[in-house]
């Protein structure tokens, strides 16, 4: 007797969970106007298009003289990085939103130098802390229990926090390679929201990559091989509405 009144009580309790779970998520859903805050583990390299002449030896500009063996290759190892942001999302239709997450980013940048001789080769990070300002549109699934699926996709704006500068007083080879303070890049990517009693969590993947060419027009020493620079991200966010 006590065993069935045990189970009764439990599918009881179960039952219960359940009705509760389909009102799930705080409201958010309901609601045309909702905000959030999420965090991204972010990974970013650059695609590189080089010079015509970019296996020349580095010169330096005042002498003249060459401070490098001719270049083998010049590569950019993926870095990561991290952001904290804020969510400010609006409902269109029942499965369209538009929705916008500015963020604080924290985030270096590499290139990597081989030259015929090793001993020449060099690292140069390139640190950077950005504002990124995107606007997204999210196409949303019917809710099946507590998860939707999701698409998105969009234009971000990146403005660096501060410029960096460069120092004439460096070495010729210490010089930094600065890139534009600020660029816009296309996002798209996918996730799903999942419905908790007083809050949704979105985890969600997206990749990014810039419209345009981002290095600035300096002319230090180790630019001069490199005509262009691309910015691609791959972004692992949680998302919390």
């Amino acid at each position: 007797m006590i065993f069935k009144k045990a189970i009764i009580f439990f599918t009881a309790l179960l039952l219960t969970q359940w009705v509760r779970a389909q009102a799930w998520g705080g409201g958010a859903d309901q609601n045309d106007l909702s905000f959030g805050f999420s965090f991204q583990y972010i990974i970013q390299d650059y695609k590189i298009v080089k010079q015509p002449t970019w296996r020349n030896a580095i010169i330096d500009p005042e002498t003249g003289n060459n401070i490098t063996s001719p270049l083998t290759s010049i590569t950019s190892r993926s870095s990561p990085g991290f952001t904290v942001g804020f969510i400010t999302r609006y409902r269109l239709t029942e499965h369209l939103e538009a929705r916008t997450t500015p963020a604080l980013v924290f985030a270096d940048r590499e290139l990597n130098y081989t030259f015929e001789k090793t001993s020449d080769n060099l690292n140069r990070q390139i640190q950077t802390t950005s504002v990124d300002v995107p606007l997204l549109l999210k196409l949303r699934s019917d809710r099946i229990n507590n998860i939707r699926a999701y698409i998105l996709g969009g234009v971000k704006y990146s403005v660096a926090v501060s410029k960096g500068k460069i120092d004439e007083n460096e070495a010729p080879l210490q010089q930094k390679i600065l890139n534009k303070r600020g660029f816009a890049s296309y996002e798209a990517g996918f996730g799903c929201d999942i419905y908790f009693e007083f809050f949704k969590m979105s985890p969600e993947i997206k990749v990014g990559n810039s419209f345009g060419n981002i290095l600035a027009g300096n002319n230090v020493p180790l630019a001069t091989p490199i005509s262009k620079l691309f910015l691609h991200s791959i972004m692992f966010s949680l998302h919390f509405e």
